[in-house]
């Protein structure tokens, strides 16, 4: 059977056709046949991620992004389906996240968990969304340029409250205020030269006040033996205070005015001798009157003393009465 130039060329032509087409998809990341390890993941928002992206699990590529398709019409969820390059142990809670690269293509990162289980294929690993590092930027610099913005208008605010204040009337007032300073500056330029003269004048007072402390700490020195024995003496005095047993003394004198006190309370009450003495008006009368006969009987033995002795020597005996009361020259003067 002969094949004609033409079938040939067709022939070769829808090979090539196929085969670049085979080599395209190749390139992308897609096959014919779709054989080997699949698992899925759901995002909101892919960021720009496009088959063919890698997928990396500590640094190291395990697979590509193989298809992204939507599942509806309202885009609000978008799965992908990751090829990896052969089985992987990647445990069942593992989370997979978009990772932006600003100067290159993104890409998926895999964070392995610690479930003791593993994802299989057809699997569906969580995700999580990854604000990345310029969104991150971003949402931090918004509030603060509408805190700079607010700021702005704040200061534009205030310099137009600034210029309201300074009219052309404030400014030459102004104007007197500095020229006011300058001659004060001015004048205390004058004072202070007007002090420098008066404290030249008044050196020699200084130095003499000078020589005279001078004079004073000499002579310190000179009888610093003299002051140093004061000084050794009253330590000498301090120590033998310090040894005195004050609370010895104290206690003492406590003693004292308990028993001072105790005699006294003795004294005032009517019990014991000196308490009668001092407060019994009968033992008082009692006591006066024998006192008062007793000067009686002495005075009766003094002027009739030979009713008492029977002696001739003093003549016959004195028959008269008794003495009722004293003589007035025993009786003692009234104070």
């Amino acid at each position: 059977m002969k094949v004609s130039n033409e079938t040939k060329v067709g022939a070769l032509t829808a090979i090539s056709i196929t085969l670049l087409i085979l080599g395209f998809n190749f390139l992308k990341g897609k096959t014919l046949f779709k054989t080997g390890h699949y698992i899925y993941a759901e995002y909101g928002d892919t960021k720009g991620l496009m088959v063919s992206n890698p997928v990396y699990i500590n640094g190291f590529q395990v697979g590509t992004v193989m298809e992204i398709d939507n599942e509806d019409a309202s885009l609000h969820k978008l799965i992908l389906t990751l090829k990896l390059k052969e089985f992987y142990q990647i445990p069942s809670n593992s989370v997979a996240t978009i990772k932006e690269n600003p100067l290159g293509t993104p890409s998926i990162n895999i964070q392995l968990g610690d479930a003791t289980t593993f994802l299989k294929a057809g699997d569906t690993v969580r995700t999580q969304n990854n604000p990345g590092m310029l969104a991150g930027i971003m949402d931090k610099l918004g509030p603060v340029g509408t805190q700079v913005q607010q700021t702005l208008t704040h200061l534009d605010s205030v310099l137009k409250n600034i210029n309201k204040i300074f009219d052309p009337t404030t400014r030459n007032n102004m104007q007197e205020v500095i020229a006011n300073i300058n001659k004060t500056t001015a004048s205390l330029v004058i004072s202070s030269a007007s002090i420098q003269q008066m404290l030249a004048a008044q050196s020699g007072s200084i130095a003499q006040s000078m020589d005279n402390i001078n004079g004073f700490t000499k002579n310190l020195a000179d009888n610093n033996n003299k002051v140093t024995q004061v000084l050794t003496n009253v330590e000498t005095t301090t120590a033998q205070l310090a040894k005195t047993d004050f609370n010895g003394t104290v206690e003492q004198l406590k003693t004292a005015v308990n028993n001072l006190n105790t005699l006294i309370t003795s004294l005032n009450s009517n019990n014991g001798t000196l308490g009668k003495l001092m407060h019994d008006e009968a033992l008082y009368n009692q006591l006066n009157q024998t006192l008062n006969s007793a000067n009686i009987l002495l005075d009766d033995l003094r002027v009739h003393p030979k009713r008492y002795v029977s002696l001739s020597v003093f003549g016959k005996k004195d028959k008269t009465g008794p003495l009722t009361q004293p003589l007035h020259d025993s009786i003692p003067p009234k104070r």
